[in-house]
């Protein structure tokens, strides 16, 4: 079962996420909350406990703490296990998905996606994969074509000195989106093979997922948008 915590400020988005993910089998809303602020503090005392939510939809503009801020204190200690963070987003949010990201978030969705889509995010995110919507992942590339290189670009040889070249290339590669099947072909290995690479890349960087290996990825030069 898939524990999921709604985190939204508009009472009729939270509710309407939670009545179709509690209609799911295989999920359960553990909770739902109107802020940041009030999202962490729910999941803390889920975790304490035992009842800690495995996914966390959170939307991004809130009052007191906003969703980049909510997902920073998940993800940083605030609260153990950690649960996974799928973002709600919208068209006009490039920068808040880069923020997010780079917070540690798992995946994103637009708010007007379809409920099936809503209910396939959840459940890739909860089994450990990332998902970015093919639109949030257009606007976030054209996002690094419009700001270019950034600080750290510099920062290039120190995090990726630890890989070797095929784990280099295999890190080029899941930033390029290619999927585990994908990466073997390119590599012409086994598709085994090509995930005991990608888990030895995120072992190393020590990266939760595809979409911080993605930010990764960028920020260090290692993809271009484009390339």
């Amino acid at each position: 079962m898939i524990g999921v915590l709604v985190v939204d400020d508009q009472s009729m988005v939270r509710e309407g996420f939670a009545a179709l993910l509690s209609a799911q089998p295989d999920i359960e809303v553990l909770g739902t909350a109107g802020d940041g602020q009030a999202g962490v503090e729910l999941a803390a005392a889920l975790a304490a406990e035992g009842r800690g939510p495995d996914v966390v939809l959170m939307d991004v503009r809130m009052p007191r703490l906003d969703g980049i801020e909510a997902t920073r204190a998940l993800l940083g200690g605030g609260v153990e296990p950690a649960p996974r963070v799928l973002v709600l987003t919208t068209f006009d949010l490039d920068d808040h998905v880069h923020a997010a990201l780079r917070a540690g978030a798992s995946g994103f969705l637009l708010k007007h996606a379809p409920a099936a889509e809503l209910l396939h995010a959840v459940r890739v995110v909860a089994a450990g994969d990332s998902l970015l919507a093919p639109e949030v992942t257009r606007r976030l590339i054209a996002h690094y074509l419009a700001t270019g290189p950034t600080p750290a670009d510099e920062r290039r040889p120190a995090k990726l000195a630890a890989l070797t070249p095929r784990e280099t290339e295999v890190l080029t590669l899941v930033g390029r989106g290619l999927s585990n099947r994908e990466i073997a072909d390119a590599l012409f290995v086994v598709e085994q093979t090509a995930k005991t690479h990608v888990s030895r890349v995120f072992a190393k960087l020590g990266l939760r997922d595809r979409a911080q290996a993605v930010v990764l990825a960028y920020e260090t030069g290692l993809v271009r948008p484009g390339g």
